[in-house]
């Protein structure tokens, strides 16, 4: 009987895990169609604005902040060799309409289903990949690039949110994928347009990407029973014997209250004050969040652009592309660490990063660092910082939330990494002009 027991068993137990591999594939596949578009299009606007103002073919380059970097001529008369304007001015382009989105969207996007919440991203990210393909004035691109941004903003809390329907596990998909698209993103634009292909042509090839995430999601994901795809309401989060525990408190309430008024007050909507109370509960995860987020990207955007050893065997550009892929390339791996190693001390990684961008700022100034060598090892350690503050961010979020706030929860602690990226753009202008007066 026991045999004949596992043996029913088997295929039950072989479901189970064959839907949560589906899930983590799909959720990386997410991850990785997201942020692609997004680094992609970018991309792609600084060539095709180049290509606007002169026609002289342009150098790809491997992320959204390298490609930028040849936005003007390197200025005289200063001990650096500076750009007219700081990144930083590209970065905050990226960021604000993202940014606006993640502060406002966790108090009204549950009125919109999910299933919808995918067609929209999927649309703004095929719109924005058409308007800076067919640009022919600096306004399409401009409007191209907040397209882009609304996709990636809206699709990254939405798809945060959507995670606590699942295992836990697909966290650590939804990461690594996010992590490769850096990667992948940068290599694929710049094997597209050194192969020959314009940027236009490249850009129509990459409209494949808003499909992979059409298909990941209604394809590859196993959904819960119930889940509600095109209606609001329907099954809640599952993760961690939901269940039970809203059958303990139903049964420990007050006696006297009517049965569907304990189900509503259990299950529906938060209120305004259960909001504000579970942001309040975010902040010891969100603040550590937005400290890495601003040391890394003001190093990014207003100090590794300072960085330059001319007797190096790459040019200045040259260099600026490798530290951009390199922090790239320490994302994805530490972005992809979850399932390894989980690090619940979230002050420490900041601090760290801290550290990072306070010793490269001194070497911006006393310029004490040998080789970009040097430099190159450093900004993949950067990355990796970065990339394990985010997934174990969310991580402990998802875990450590009641599960009636967590979905609320996770898609409101995705603002905190815009708003460290904002800051540091900011940051970055009065800096940038500051070392190239010297």
């Amino acid at each position: 009987m026991e045999q004949a027991s596992s043996v029913n068993a088997d295929p039950v137990h072989a479901q189970g895990r064959w839907s949560q591999w589906r899930n983590w594939c799909g959720f990386w596949l997410m991850g990785l169609c997201n942020n692609f578009a997004y680094v992609v299009m970018l991309s792609a606007a600084h060539d095709i604005l180049k290509q606007q103002g002169s026609d002289n073919s342009t150098v790809p380059t491997p992320s959204t902040a390298a490609l930028n970097f040849e936005l003007g001529s390197s200025s005289n008369g200063s001990r650096y060799d500076c750009n007219p304007v700081s990144t930083a001015a590209v970065l905050l382009a990226d960021i604000l309409p993202t940014l606006l989105i993640k502060f406002t969207a966790p108090f009204f996007i549950h009125l919109m289903p999910y299933g919808f919440r995918v067609l929209f991203c999927v649309s703004a990210a095929t719109t924005s990949f058409l308007l800076v393909s067919f640009s022919s004035v600096m306004w399409m691109s401009i409007l191209g690039v907040i397209f882009a941004s609304v996709s990636s903003g809206l699709g990254e809390l939405s798809f945060l949110s959507l995670t606590v329907f699942f295992n836990r596990d697909v966290l650590g998909g939804w990461g690594s994928g996010t992590g490769g698209a850096g990667v992948a993103g940068a290599l694929l634009y710049s094997a597209f347009t050194q192969a020959g292909l314009s940027p236009q042509v490249t850009l129509l090839i990459m409209l494949v990407v808003p499909v992979g995430m059409v298909m990941s999601y209604f394809s590859l994901l196993v959904f819960p029973p119930s889940f509600p795809q095109w209606h609001n309401g329907g099954v809640r989060p599952v993760t961690g014997g939901v269940s039970e525990e809203r059958q303990r408190l139903m049964e420990d309430s007050d006696e006297d209250e009517p049965q569907q008024e304990k189900e509503v007050r259990l299950t529906g909507p938060l209120t305004l004050r259960e909001k504000l109370h579970v942001i309040r509960g975010l902040l010891k995860f969100v603040l550590p969040l937005g400290l890495v987020y601003f040391a890394e990207y003001f190093i990014n955007q207003g100090l590794l652009e300072l960085l330059y050893f001319p007797n190096f065997p790459l040019s200045h550009a040259e260099q600026y592309r490798w530290y951009q892929t390199l922090y790239q390339v320490g994302v994805l791996v530490s972005r992809s660490s979850l399932c390894c190693v989980k690090i619940r001390k979230l002050w420490a990684l900041s601090l760290l990063q801290c550290v990072n961008a306070v010793l490269l700022s001194l070497a911006v100034y006393y310029q004490f660092l040998p080789s970009a060598w040097l430099v190159f090892v450093i900004v993949i350690y950067e990355g990796l910082l970065g990339g394990a503050a985010y997934v174990n961010t969310f991580y402990y979020i998802s875990k450590e939330t009641e599960d009636r706030h967590r979905e609320f929860a996770m898609a409101t602690a995705s603002v905190g990494d815009s708003l460290g990226i904002a800051l540091s753009g900011l940051t970055a202008f009065p800096v940038h002009k500051y070392f190239c007066s010297l």
